[in-house]
């Protein structure tokens, strides 16, 4: 029976129907009822040669546009048939994680009963993810029936793209107080100070810049408007410390509070790289992310995935840069082991992470964490569910 396997019922029916009309015919001695019992049987079998010569005849490729994109942004997929003439139907369906965000109305599943003159058809359909991550998109089930569908074959082709989803990246404005370009001023640059190297820079004024800021001198001397840098000169720039332990985050999916330290990592690279500031990003064990620039570093969290690990030991954080940590839910020992990496203190986001999932019932209030941090030195914003980057990057 396999051998019938690409025959559809009816062809299969037609096929049975007409050897037994064949062997009726010889029974009864019948040469007409012979030819058309004859004339059934192959007719099936004539219907599956032109489905497979079909099937094997026609080539597929696919492209994306873009191949790479933010969460919420929309790709087309454009699939390219080419080949001869079709005798019969041609069906093709193509394979599509639900985080690569299919649409109800457009599913990418198509049938074509005719090809261009040229020997081809353009297909497309729409795809918005809904998560970040690398998707692959294929493979691609292609099958073709004859014009009486009493055969039908499928192909598949193995052949799958790459669509890689970025995470939400939000514009942030300003700098914590000391971050960066601060205005403050620590006792080792007053040190620097002391010896004759002076710890002011200057820049063009930039719409959003403290007036208090201006160094009114330097204006003269540039006859435009010039504004006070203080730079520590010793600073090597900023890192960027984003915990992925799975056991420190609640939720599912893209609104997960995994997902939210994800977005709020990605938005300070990408204002702190924007501000020409130097930025290392690392996770909770210290593994360095690709970048600068700002795309591998967005590539590397597009692909990244939770930590098995329960504490937050590593090796230590350089002293002579900031560290933005972005943190999970964090009991004391985590805390002892951060302040072990970085004892000078430095920015913490600290997620609230019992708001993304209140019916968990695992006590995760950010409060104590939160004080426990500020007393050890550390600047604190708690995000809660619901919170965007911006405000949480203007709550430090």
């Amino acid at each position: 029976m396999a051998r019938f396997s690409g025959l559809t019922t009816r062809g299969r029916c037609l096929l049975a129907g007409g050897v037994a009309t064949a062997v009726c015919s010889v029974v009864l001695d019948e040469r007409d009822l012979l030819r058309i019992g004859a004339f059934v049987a192959v007719l099936p079998l004539l219907a599956a040669l032109l489905a497979i010569r079909t099937r094997r005849a026609v080539r597929v490729t696919r492209e994306l546009s873009p191949p790479r994109l933010p969460v919420g942004g929309e790709v087309e997929v454009t699939l390219h048939v080419r080949g001869s003439a079709l005798v019969g139907a041609l069906r093709l369906v193509d394979t599509v994680p639900d985080a690569a965000g299919p649409q109800a109305t457009a599913p990418p599943g198509f049938t074509i009963h005719r090809l261009s003159g040229r020997g081809g058809a353009r297909l497309t359909y729409p795809l918005r993810p809904s998560l970040r991550g690398v998707h692959a998109i294929g493979p691609i089930t292609m099958g073709a029936t004859d014009p009486l569908v009493l055969a039908e074959f499928e192909r598949t082709i193995t052949a799958a793209d790459r669509l890689t989803v970025l995470p939400r990246v939000v514009a942030l404005t300003g700098l914590p107080a000391a971050l960066g370009a601060g205005e403050s001023t620590s006792g080792a640059a007053l040190a620097h100070q002391g010896q004759g190297s002076s710890d002011v820079l200057v820049r063009p004024y930039r719409h959003g810049d403290e007036m208090r800021r201006v160094h009114w001198r330097s204006t003269a001397r540039h006859d435009e408007l010039m504004v006070r840098l203080e730079e520590r000169p010793w600073r090597a720039g900023t890192t960027v410390l984003l915990d992925r332990r799975d056991g420190a985050h609640r939720g599912r999916g893209a609104d997960s509070s995994l997902e939210f330290a994800i977005s709020m990592a990605a938005s300070v690279c990408a204002h702190l790289i924007g501000r020409g500031e130097p930025v290392d990003l690392v996770t909770e064990d210290g593994t360095p992310l690709p970048g600068p620039p700002l795309d591998p570093m967005l590539d590397a969290l597009a692909a990244l995935r939770p930590s098995a690990r329960e504490d937050l030991t590593g090796p230590d954080l350089p002293t002579g840069r900031d560290v933005v940590a972005v943190l999970g839910a964090v009991t004391a020992s985590h805390r002892e082991h951060l302040m072990a990496r970085h004892p000078k203190g430095g920015y913490a986001v600290l997620l609230d992470t019992a708001t993304w999932d209140p019916a968990d019932g695992r006590p995760g209030s950010a409060d104590a964490a939160a004080s426990a941090l500020r007393n050890a030195g550390w600047t604190v914003a708690v995000a809660v569910a619901g919170s965007t980057p911006d405000r949480v990057w203007d709550a430090l």
